[in-house]
This record gives structure tokens, C-alpha cells and sequence, in this order.
């Protein structure tokens, strides 16, 4: 009899445990869900974390543009310095000197190391 008795107080205890893990079932998987879109929000390979490196690498690149169009207009202004319908002497006195290698009598040369 005892056996019987525990055989069904077993088996109320399991019952009692599947009508209460059913209503914690439901609300476990969709804070499962909301957890696992969050963490792929922030972190994911499309998330906020990689939105803003991707902006810093835009900055960053956008800068080194500004610099090598500055640079470019530099060279091209020299350029057109050096045309032969506009001719600037001291930019081909310049020029001269330098392929040259030569210098005045009374001029300093002062060497700087190459960058």
C-alpha cells in the first residue's frame, strides 16, 4: 500500500511540475530570444560595435583623402608653374639647381635627411 502511495504522490508531483514548467516555458524562450537579438545588436557582425568602427575607418579614410589631395594640388600647382607657356624662372632656377646639383657662390646649402 505504501508503495501505491508513493507511486501516486509521485505522480502528482510530476503533474504538479509540468503544469507549472508550462507556464515557464513560454516566458524563458522569449527571454531567450530578446537576450540573443540584443547580444547580436550590440556585438553581431552588423551591430553597433562594428557601425561605429566602420564610421571610424570612414573618418580616418576621408582624412588621408584630404591629405593626398592637398598633396596632389601641391604637385599640380608646381606643375603649372613649370609649363611652358607660363614659366616661372625661379621654379626653373629651382629645378635647374636641383637635377643639377649645383648652387652659388654665395649661397648656405644646408642638408636636411630624407622623410
Amino acid at each position: 500500500m505504501e508503495s501505491v502511495c508513493d507511486s501516486i504522490l509521485n505522480m502528482m508531483i510530476l503533474t504538479e511540475i509540468r503544469r507549472r514548467a508550462r507556464h515557464v516555458v513560454g516566458p524563458f524562450l522569449g527571454l531567450t530570444a530578446v537576450v540573443y537579438f540584443a547580444y547580436h545588436t550590440v556585438q553581431g557582425d552588423r551591430g553597433l560595435l562594428a557601425w561605429w568602427r566602420l564610421n571610424q575607418e570612414i573618418k580616418q579614410a576621408e582624412e588621408s583623402l584630404a591629405e593626398v589631395e592637398s598633396e596632389r594640388d601641391r604637385l599640380d600647382h608646381r606643375v603649372r608653374l613649370l609649363r611652358p607657356d607660363h614659366l616661372d624662372p625661379d621654379m626653373l632656377d629651382e629645378r635647374a639647381r636641383l637635377m643639377l646639383n649645383l648652387g652659388r657662390d654665395n649661397e648656405v646649402i644646408i642638408l636636411r635627411p630624407r622623410q
